[in-house]
């Protein structure tokens, strides 16, 4: 860990302040990840949640049999519904897309809402592949969502896509994640969390940097990898951080605390039936997001 790296507070959080994010998403039906995730989590972590559900499925795409419904045609209405109202909004979390029209929907909340923080996870893919219902021109667009954001958040194969880059797998040294994190600087982001790297040494890895100081001043944050692998993780890692930022803590810390919330939630997920398929189950660990704003 590189310990003179500058960290950042991105949220100033009043204890008395319920902040509102909008969580543009998808929605599952049956499957931990996306809105059934996102939702639960930043709640815990003292956030009024504002949905703006991208598609609908049935369930998630590790299962071989799924409904998909793209709600790119009623998020303009929906949108002007809250303006009308005059909902204000102290961050914008987007994840899951249903098309790529869905990167001018955000676009419009950054406009609109111009004090909120833009946190993207660019869910695309992983395991070097896109997600099954991702196509070269969604990912593309997605890809406009990084100049400007407060916080990127890409696994290794989202990082590859955004970037235009060849996978390489998870085992990567120092000098190739450094290689990796500038070209996501250079996308536009102000910080990049990086997630995933694995040097079979029993841990993962994930690494924070900042436009501001460079990735010479990158810090790493290491996990004790456990002997099974659970769909969802990714969503509820990137739901931990954001509840964390907007409750005030540092972004280097809000990284930690994801880490290790979504470690502890696949120890408790063991313990389900069907969790191979089901997906990572935090509901036992949300108390240790509702204690950051305690």
């Amino acid at each position: 860990m590189t310990q003179d790296a500058q960290d950042v507070t991105l949220f100033e959080r009043d204890p008395r302040y319920i902040p509102r994010v909008a969580a543009v998403h998808d929605m599952c039906g049956y499957g931990k990840c996306s809105l059934t995730a996102a939702i639960p989590i930043l709640s815990a972590a003292g956030c009024d949640v504002c949905p703006v559900p991208t598609a609908l499925f049935s369930a998630h795409t590790k299962y071989k049999v799924f409904t998909f419904h793209d709600t790119t045609e009623i998020l303009s209405g929906y949108l002007d519904a809250w303006k009308q109202e005059d909902v204000d909004l102290d961050g914008v979390y987007s994840g899951f897309l249903g098309s790529a029209e869905q990167v001018a929907i955000i676009q419009r909340l950054y406009r609109e809402y111009p004090k909120a923080l833009h946190l993207v996870d660019p869910v695309m893919g992983d395991g070097g592949e896109m997600y099954p219902t991702y196509t070269e021109e969604l990912c593309k667009a997605t890809a406009q969502l990084a100049d400007g954001a407060d916080v990127l958040m890409p696994n290794l194969t989202e990082a590859s896509l955004l970037t235009g880059r060849k996978y390489a797998g998870q085992n990567l040294d120092d000098a190739q994640v450094d290689v990796v994190l500038q070209a996501l600087l250079d996308l536009g982001a102000k910080n990049v969390v990086l997630k995933g790297i694995d040097r079979g040494d029993g841990q993962l890895r994930n690494y924070v940097a900042s436009a501001a100081t460079g990735v010479a001043a990158k810090r790493e944050l290491a996990h004790e990898k456990l002997p099974f692998m659970i769909h969802g993780t990714g969503d509820a890692f990137a739901s931990a951080l954001c509840g964390a930022v907007m409750a005030g803590r540092t972004l280097v810390e809000s990284a930690q605390i994801a880490g290790e919330f979504v470690r502890h939630a696949m120890q408790s997920t063991r313990n389900q039936p069907h969790y191979e398929d089901r997906g990572v189950s935090f509901e036992l660990n949300l108390g240790e997001l509702a204690s950051l704003v305690k």
